[in-house]
């Protein structure tokens, strides 16, 4: 069980993480407000310090900060909008005001807490098609992907979306959206490829075309980053103007039964993620290693398999972008770092 130090600490690492990786001065200022200063006094906070189980790996800041930002995208309380505004900043005030907001809205934030965050985030597809691009250097061109913990699916529209890596362009010019990462490093080789198909996966998918659903996502993204919102919502109606292919499934029955169908020859089976595999219970993460080192043993150069992931590293505070591919060794290749949200990249190991 959690000790309430464990929950304060949660906080702090993600204070860490805003501040040194996500460029989030006030979301890293309102974290570490919230590790100093959380009391019982409302429902919220005797629920966070009384948080049974692993509060980081449960994501427990960020449940409750999308909580708070949705307060303040819905104009719910000046107060605290004042505070993501960055005019109320020293910690003594910001301590007090949250104290006062949980309070006032202890109803509406205490939903926030009942799941993990969604944060469905387009701007990760940059680091993963980097990868698909590595996998489409060594097998050929064409590529079906399969996607665990695909959210709402907007990811899946990697195959629509257009990119600027570092100068190289990638995907379709009529995109409605050009993803374009700070990149720090060389461009990688112009590499053809052809995403034939994307299909996903989530315990609990998300209906994105659903106006809630569309707010709720809205409120874990940064409100540093206005940017990354109105992106968002451009994603979003691609997906309102054609769907994508997104089941509810527990990922390893999924992953199990997707690699048990037949495989076209002449196209590499991709499993792709981010930022999920913290959250997959270890029965169900070995099923997936399991499933993946099965299929690979059996896979040729003309049905190869691949794993492109894009996986949080606490320790650096940065997202690992990595490949295996089979056949051949499956050593796992770290090919780049990144920002938690893809707003920069960097080439190479770290």
């Amino acid at each position: 069980m959690a000790t309430e130090d464990n929950i304060r600490g949660a906080f702090m690492i993600q204070e860490h993480y805003c501040r040194v990786m996500d460029g989030a001065p006030i979301y890293a200022r309102i974290c570490r407000a919230i590790a100093a200063g959380l009391n019982r006094e409302s429902k919220t906070g005797a629920r966070i310090l009384d948080w049974p189980t692993e509060p980081t790996r449960d994501a427990l800041p960020l449940r409750f900060m999308g909580g708070l930002h949705a307060l303040v995208l819905a104009d719910a309380d000046p107060e605290l909008a004042a505070i993501f505004r960055g005019e109320t900043n020293e910690e003594s005030a910001v301590i007090a005001a949250l104290g006062r907001v949980l309070v006032r809205h202890d109803d509406a934030l205490m939903p926030w807490l009942d799941g993990p965050p969604q944060t469905n985030e387009p701007g990760r597809s940059g680091a993963l098609i980097l990868g698909l691009l590595g996998v489409a250097r060594r097998f050929g061109p064409k590529i079906e992907v399969m996607e665990i913990g695909s959210s709402g699916g907007l990811n899946l529209l990697i195959d629509r979306y257009r990119f600027n890596l570092g100068g190289t362009m990638v995907g379709p010019v009529d995109a409605p959206i050009t993803i374009t990462p700070e990149w720090r490093g060389d461009a990688p080789a112009a590499t053809p490829i052809d995403i034939l198909s994307t299909r996903g996966c989530d315990v609990a998918p998300l209906d994105v075309t659903d106006p809630a659903v569309e707010a709720r996502l809205a409120a874990y993204v940064w409100a540093e980053t206005p940017a990354r919102r109105v992106r968002l919502g451009k994603a979003i109606d691609m997906v309102r103007e054609r769907g994508v292919r997104l089941e509810k499934a527990d990922a390893a029955d999924w992953v199990e039964a997707r690699l048990a169908e037949p495989q076209a020859a002449g196209v590499t089976r991709v499993l792709m993620h981010s930022v999920v595999w913290q959250y997959l219970p270890d029965p169900v993460a070995e099923r997936i290693r399991a499933a993946m080192a099965a299929a690979g043993a059996h896979a040729t150069t003309e049905r190869p398999l691949a794993w492109v992931s894009m996986e949080p590293d606490r320790a650096l505070a940065v997202q690992i972008v990595s490949v295996r591919a089979w056949p051949g060794d499956a050593a796992r290749a770290v090919i780049a770092t990144s920002h938690a949200h893809g707003s920069w990249i960097r080439p190479g190991l770290p």
